[in-house]
Formats: structure tokens, C-alpha cells, sequence
């Protein structure tokens, strides 16, 4: 089948490299030529595991094109995904603009039949007004589809999670739609759910909504647990051992971030409100996790006291293992707090240093992780990527200035942390509290007093 993709981001760029892999025929459209020009010549602008074999595979076989003419990419193919970004305004509400300007281009350009399907994240209503807009702008007065086929797409396994999806939803309004949408999803084993255009957009909210709720509900009882001597590790793991709740989505730490949860959250909320309903749930979710990163900076000022002069690095940059975006990642906000107190900041990351480089020039950015816990005051892993997981800790103590720990995604285990002589911090865990780390909070005690 013939395909273009509109938009070049993470799921644009997984999503054709992807159908391209099955045996389709896909063109991928940016507006940006510079872009498109580093991937006709075979570079990626993102990390995303897999991806970078499947497109080199896929582009010299000659089923992966890129361009910019808009006409040539409509005029070439049958199925028309559409993928471009949908940020927040500000306000909570998705822009939808860049899907406005898309869809009147395909509406101007069309000559025959076209099934458009919006793959982007979109509240509800979307595709009556993708439809209606095609109409208004239809030079040809062809006829045409729209559909909706929300992705589900983890950034660090996405190429994974889309050849082996969990289901397949399929939101159309025609039996013409319906059969060419199983048909480019014939190959998959997984169940489709087929409905209606509105379902399909709603079922992309409430599945990531969901999901941030788990997140949030987890780290309000990683507060509680502090507060009451209990550990989080363990209230988690017999929680999730419940084949109701599932233990995916149940580790506490310094709150979600990304592109997707923050700004879908923040929509449906918005959405809600349009129709009348007071989403209070999903405000609590926000709330929670916007209390996690005040959490973090908490934890590092009671430790270190004043930041001002101190060293502080930061082991991992991206909002999650597994991908270079930066997207509302904790690890940002950290950073811009830390440097305004006067602090300075080192930082290691396997694949986002060069892009947080452009938005923190001031940062040091270190080759690894022992070159970033070299004279710091303190250590405080953001993103529990793999190699973190292996690191000599008995050497790090060795090179930092205080051997004080701030684990944000819970990866060590205090006792084994407090063994070696450091000062373990976790998120709702029950900490192992040494005769010296007694001294030091008699004193500020006392101090406190006086």
C-alpha cells in the first residue's frame, strides 16, 4: 500500500519506518528542509532504540522516502497519516493549528480518493473538524475518509511497541475505511478494536491518563510512606502483584515528564472543562507530580543546606531511559532551580547531552558518570538508565566532596548505600539513618532552635 506520513517527530518517524518495514510504500513530508534533507542523506534526528537499523534497512530498499512537496506526497499515496505536533498553548488546550494547515493542503491538493487518518494525539472532535476542513478547502470535490488511529508508543521501545502492539484501534466512520484500515494492519496478531471516530480519539486520553494516575497515585504513597517509617519498594511490589492493578507504572519517584502524559493530561482536563464536567481526578494527577519535582529540590536543599557554591551532578538529562528527549523532563527544571541558587552543575546522560547542552550552556557536562560525581557536594540520578545500574559506588564515594546520594527513580538500595558511607536519599523510602547523619540532624536541630 502507498502511505504518507505528515510530520517527522518520534511517532512520524516510527510510524513510516515501521509500515515501511512490513512492505508498504512510504513517503514521509516535513516543511522543514533542513530536516529532510539530513534524512534523505541517512541521518536521524532522534535516538530511539531500533529505529536506527530499520530505516537504513528500509530507505536502500527504496520503501522510505522524504520530502517537502507536499503535492507529490498526496498525489502518490492512498492512506494519509497525519502527525504532526500538537503542543500545549499554555492554557492547557492543544494547538491544533499545524493539523489545520496540514489537512487544508491535503483538502486543496487531493484528485482522488483519500483515507486521512490522524495518528496524532487529539481531543475529541478532531476529525469532524479535519473533515470538514478538507471539505471547505477541496478544489476537486473528491471523495474521501477520516479516520482515527491513536498510537501507543513508549519512547525508548517504540519501534517494539508498535510491531507488537497490545490492540489496534481503529476509529472510522465507513465500511470503505474500516477494510483498508485492516488491511495495512492485516500482518499484526493483536486484537482491533474497531468504533467510532470520537471513541478511538477518546481512547488515546483515557489510556494515558490512566496510566499518569498509576504514576501519581504511587508517589502520594511514597509520601505517605516517608512520613510513617514504611518503604515504597515493597508497598509497590505487593500492590502490583495484584493481577487487578498490575505492577507496570508503579515506581515512585521524581514524576512523570515527556511530551505525551503532561500535555494530554492538561487537554483532557481542558476538554472536560468545554463540556461541562470538572475533571477533579486528573487535577489531582497534575498536582501530585508537580509536587515531586518540589520534592526533589526539597530533599537536595536539606541535605546540602545552602546551594549556593556547591557542586551538584546529575546522572541522566532524559525524561526516561531509552531516548534523547528532553520534553518536560525533570531533570530541566532541576537544572534551571539549581543554577539560580548559584549552584554549579555537572551532568552525564548516554544520548540527551548535546541537545540540553543548547538549552544550559552554563552546565559542565561530563564524559561519564564518575567524571560527574568528581568534587560534587552531591550526586542525584533523574533517569535510571541501564549503565547506571553498574556503577562502582565505592569509587564514586572516593572522588565526590560529600558522599550524599538523591536517588530519584529509587535505583539503589539504602542499606547497601548506607553501608558504603553515603547519604542515601530516596523517594518514599525507609531510610537506614547512621550514627554520623544523627549528629549532623541533632545540629541542625539545634541550630533550628536557637
Amino acid at each position: 500500500m502507498k502511505i504518507a506520513v505528515i510530520g517527522t517527530g518520534y511517532v512520524g518517524l516510527v510510524t513510516g519506518t515501521c509500515f515501511a518495514n512490513l512492505g508498504h510504500q512510504v513517503i514521509c513530508l516535513d516543511n522543514d528542509a533542513e530536516k529532510i534533507s539530513h534524512l534523505k542523506a541517512g541521518s536521524l534526528p532522534l535516538y530511539e532504540p531500533g529505529l536506527g537499523e530499520l530505516f537504513q534497512k528500509n530507505k536502500t530498499a527504496g520503501r522510505l522516502d522524504f520530502t517537502t512537496d507536499f503535492k507529490a506526497a498526496v498525489a502518490s499515496s492512498e492512506v494519509i497519516f497525519i502527525t504532526v505536533g500538537t503542543p500545549d498553548k499554555g492554557n492547557g488546550e492543544a494547538d491544533l493549528s499545524a493539523i489545520e494547515a496540514v489537512t487544508k493542503q491535503i483538502g486543496s491538493l487531493m484528485t482522488q480518493y483519500k483515507l486521512v487518518v490522524e495518528k496524532s494525539t487529539v481531543p475529541v472532535e478532531t476529525g469532524k473538524w479535519i473533515e470538514y476542513t478538507i471539505r471547505l478547502n477541496s478544489q476537486n470535490r473528491v471523495q474521501f475518509d477520516v479516520a482515527s488511529n491513536p498510537e501507543f508508543l513508549r519512547e525508548g521501545s517504540a519501534v517494539e511497541d508498535f510491531m507488537n502492539p497490545d490492540r489496534i484501534v481503529i476509529g472510522v466512520e465507513s465500511p470503505r475505511a474500516e477494510q483498508i484500515l485492516r488491511e495495512l494492519y492485516c500482518s499484526f496478531s493483536a486484537p482491533v478494536i474497531v468504533t467510532d471516530v470520537r471513541s478511538a480519539e477518546l481512547i488515546k486520553h483515557a489510556s494515558n491518563s490512566f496510566l499518569s494516575m498509576k504514576i501519581s497515585f504511587i508517589n502520594a504513597i511514597a509520601n505517605i510512606c516517608e512520613r510513617v517509617g514504611a518503604d515504597v519498594v515493597k508497598v509497590s511490589e505487593a500492590v502490583g502483584l495484584d493481577r487487578r492493578i498490575g505492577k507496570d507504572f508503579l515506581n515512585a519517584g521524581v514524576g512523570f515528564g515527556g511530551s505525551c502524559f503532561p500535555k494530554d493530561i492538561a487537554a483532557f482536563i481542558r476538554l472536560a472543562d468545554k463540556v461541562g464536567y470538572d475533571f477533579k481526578l486528573l487535577k489531582a494527577v497534575e498536582e501530585i507530580n508537580r509536587g515531586q519535582r518540589r520534592w526533589l529540590v526539597h530533599k537536595i536543599e536539606n541535605a546540602l543546606w545552602i546551594l549556593e557554591g556547591k557542586t551538584i551532578g546529575i546522572l541522566g538529562l532524559a525524561f526516561k531511559p531509552g531516548t534523547d528527549d528532553l520534553r518536560n523532563a525533570p531533570s530541566l527544571e532541576l537544572m534551571e532551580y539549581l543554577l539560580k541558587e548559584g549552584g554549579r552543575v555537572k551532568a552525564y546522560d548516554p544520548q540527551a547531552m548535546e541537545k540540553t547542552k543548547k538549552l544550559f550552556p552554563a552546565v559542565k557536562y561530563c564524559s561519564d558518570p564518575y567524571e560527574t560525581a568528581r568534587d560534587s557536594d552531591c550526586l542525584v540520578l533523574m533517569t535510571e538508565w541501564d549503565e547506571f545500574k553498574k556503577l562502582d559506588f565505592k569509587m564514586i564515594k572516593t572522588l565526590m566532596k560529600q558522599p550524599i546520594l538523591v536517588d530519584g527513580r529509587n535505583l539503589y538500595q539504602p542499606f547497601e548505600m548506607n553501608q558504603m558511607g553515603f547519604q542515601y536519599i530516596g523517594v518514599g523510602r525507609k531510610q537506614v539513618v547512621t550514627k554520623d547523619q544523627r549528629i549532623v540532624e541533632w545540629t541542625k536541630s539545634l541550630y533550628n532552635t536557637l
